[in-house]
Formats: C-alpha cells, sequence, structure tokens
C-alpha cells in the first residue's frame, strides 16, 4: 500500500523498521487504553526490540503477499495501527482489518478515514474482493468506524478471540469491493 494522507496532517502509510521505536512508545502511551480490546502481551512487545521483531514478521508477510501493517502518524509520532491480515487469494480474494487509535484522537475521525483509504487501497491495488473485521460485542466505537466505512455485520461469533484475557463474543463484519 501506498501513503495516504488522512487529513489534518495525519498520514497512513506502511510501518517500517525505523519506525520500531515510535511504535514501541505508542503501545506504551496507550497501554491502559487498548487493554480491554487487545489480547495480553508480554513485556518484549512494549519495547523498541519487541516491535522490531513484530514488523519484521508482518514485513515477511507482507513479502508474501499475505498481508501489511500501517500506521498513522502526526509528525514523527505514531497514533494509530492498522493491519490487513490473513490475504488469501485464489476464489476467496479476502483479508481481515484490525485496527487502533491512540486515545488522544479518539472521535475524531482519524479511524473512519484511515478504513475508508485501506478499503480504496485493498479494491484498487491489492484487487481484493471482500475484507473482514471483528469487534467485541460491546465496542460501539469500533461498530461505527466499520459501517461508516461501507462494512455490515454478517454475524455474532461466541468467544471468537482471546481479548484481555479471556475468550470473548464478536460482532462479525465485511465489505464487498467487487461485485
Amino acid at each position: 500500500m501506498t501513503a495516504v494522507e488522512l487529513r489534518e496532517g495525519f498520514v497512513l502509510r506502511p510501518l517500517a523498521m525505523g519506525d520500531a521505536s515510535a511504535l514501541a512508545d505508542a503501545y506504551r502511551r496507550n497501554r491502559e487504553h487498548l487493554a480491554p480490546w487487545e489480547p495480553l502481551r508480554p513485556e518484549r512487545f512494549f519495547t523498541q526490540d519487541g516491535q522490531e521483531e513484530d514488523i519484521a514478521a508482518r514485513a515477511a508477510s507482507a513479502e508474501a503477499g499475505a498481508g501489511c501493517s500501517l500506521g498513522v502518524f502526526h509528525g514523527e509520532r505514531i497514533v494509530g495501527r492498522f493491519n490487513l491480515a490473513g490475504i488469501v487469494r485464489g476464489p476467496f480474494q479476502s483479508g481481515g482489518l484490525g485496527y487502533w487509535v491512540d486515545r488522544d484522537v479518539t472521535g475524531r475521525g482519524i479511524a473512519t478515514s484511515a478504513v475508508r483509504a485501506i478499503v480504496t487501497a485493498a479494491r484498487e491495488e491489492l484487487g481484493l474482493h471482500r475484507l473482514e473485521a471483528s469487534t467485541l460485542t460491546h465496542n460501539h466505537a469500533s461498530q461505527s468506524v466499520l459501517r461508516k466505512a461501507g462494512f455490515e455485520q454478517i454475524g455474532f461469533a461466541p468467544r471468537y478471540l482471546q481479548i484481555a484475557g479471556r475468550w470473548q463474543d464478536h460482532n462479525l463484519y465485511q465489505v464487498i469491493l467487487h461485485t
């Protein structure tokens, strides 16, 4: 994916190894904010070394055509992360989307702008047919972001993902990119 200017000086672009320190800072800064919405993380995850490992693994996935990892930047500061993962080609042409934004930029339309940009890139650059996403059933803000970006709820998955240390129910969403 190519870099996209979102709005108000916010830029969505692929993460690179040189972003590991800023990404670790973003995760540490948002640790409490993200805790209810993410898997439990080992302490190493919140370090530059941990983020270098994560970026390298996701870069290998991108090289294989199976995903891409993007950051939302405001200047040099990372204020969000968006992952397109599990891209399957062949007759499926689909991928899964996950994301978060910094507690200081929630409610400003940054997540919605980024998801819309990713939907466009998935259609036009990656040639995907479909994107899927899931949210915890009580994550109304993320559900609103997905709906504004054209996703529709397609189901409910009991005990779908282990979030905050326990298996939790999720609502499932998709957007069809090509008819």
